[in-house]
């Protein structure tokens, strides 16, 4: 049982700590040449699925009208999923707004209104229908985006072995969860620039038009479903640090319901595209594994770590044996101590509380996973 316990926590330590440095050795070892067109300028269809988002469409979109990219090559569509807030009426009367500021921006932005909400992959569907831009990219409505960045996106984009290039999420707040997006922006930027990211940042990515399937209308994760697809072509997957979509850093109670959206969707993802999890079909099979496998293991790590040192000590003889597995159980139980008391122990305690909150998420998203239970609305 004393084995299960050292390897147990051996495996958490390189998930969190030795693959993290292991990639960005390789990514300064070994960086990926790419190379960017910033006069290549195809036309651009944004596409913004909504639910009940009305206070973030104004931002949004003015957001999107300071575009350093030439407005004459922008589409913007907004797919309202059945929104009942007044979401529809108040990108109409931004749309009316803009017009008569600038009768040049008449159809800029196009609102598509669904009565009945059915939910993201639905949204992309129907818009990748009435898009007319060689180029797509797919951004959320909270975020608002830096003024360059749909040319960082298109520059990147312009290389022929690209199939995807992510955009930058920064979250404002000292939260746990903001300082543990810090930490996972860092590994993807570091997989960016070694090889390519395992799936791309939600809220802000591009892509052509030409690449982008009908999604299957169940998927959980477009942004891991669309991307991972292109590299299993052997296509890249790039990322724009300039490129930047800014959101608030959620408490962890609020984060953790939609990290379990995201863990489910990590699951189903992995049942629906089973070529990711082989290192004869997938080319990022290190990264993956590395990163997004290891990490649904995370309890079960964490249940081999406590549950070997608790019947190592019962059965061990050892004297030095002993020692080394009371010195794991007294850390076990100081780190949860820490995350017990969470704030109230500063950062570390926000830190330790927000990483068992993470990894129960990925309890609770198998979960639903495998009862079919998590929607595919948002």
């Amino acid at each position: 049982m004393s084995r299960l316990a050292y390897a147990s926590i051996s495996l958490l330590a390189y998930t969190y700590v030795g693959y993290p440095a292991i990639v960005a050795a390789l990514s300064r070892l070994r960086p990926m040449d790419v190379e960017r067109d910033d006069a290549w300028t195809p036309t651009v269809s944004v596409l913004i699925p909504v639910y009940n988002a009305k206070s973030y469409v104004r931002p949004k979109l003015e957001s999107l009208l300071r575009q350093s990219y030439p407005k004459s090559k922008l589409q913007i569509l907004v797919y309202s999923d059945g929104s009942t807030d007044g979401s529809d009426l108040e990108v109409e009367a931004f749309a009316q707004e803009i017009v008569a500021r600038d009768p040049s921006l008449e159809g800029h932005v196009e609102l598509v209104r669904a009565t009945e909400r059915k939910g993201k992959p639905t949204a992309l569907n129907v818009m990748r229908q009435k898009a007319t831009g060689e180029v797509l990219v797919l951004t959320d409505i909270r975020q608002v985006l830096s003024d360059n960045a749909i040319r960082e996106l298109v520059s990147l984009l312009a290389d022929p072995r690209v199939g995807t290039v992510s955009g930058n999420l920064e979250l404002v707040g000292g939260t746990g969860a903001g300082a543990y997006w810090k930490y996972e922006n860092f590994i993807r930027a570091c997989e960016a620039r070694y090889r390519g990211m395992v799936g791309v940042t939600g809220p802000l990515y591009a892509i052509r038009a030409t690449d982008l399937p009908e999604v299957p209308n169940d998927i959980i994760l477009d942004d891991m479903w669309i991307p991972l697809r292109l590299r299993l072509q052997g296509k890249r997957l790039l990322f724009a640090k300039d490129a930047v979509a800014l959101d608030d850093a959620f408490e962890d109670d609020r984060e953790k319901g939609r990290k379990v959206r995201t863990l489910a969707g990590n699951f189903q993802l992995f049942s629906m595209v089973p070529e990711l999890l082989s290192p004869l079909t997938n080319p990022s099979f290190f990264e993956t594994f590395s990163h997004k496998v290891l990490r649904l293991a995370g309890p079960v790590l964490m249940a081999g770590t406590l549950g070997g040192t608790v019947l190592g000590l019962a059965r061990s003889k050892s004297t030095l044996e002993k020692g080394a597995l009371s010195v794991l159980l007294a850390g076990q139980g100081a780190f949860a101590l820490l995350a017990i008391a969470g704030k109230r122990a500063g950062k570390a305690g926000q830190l330790a509380r927000t990483f068992v909150v993470l990894n129960g998420a990925a309890v609770e998203g198998f979960v639903r996973f495998a009862r079919q239970k998590q929607e595919v609305t948002w």
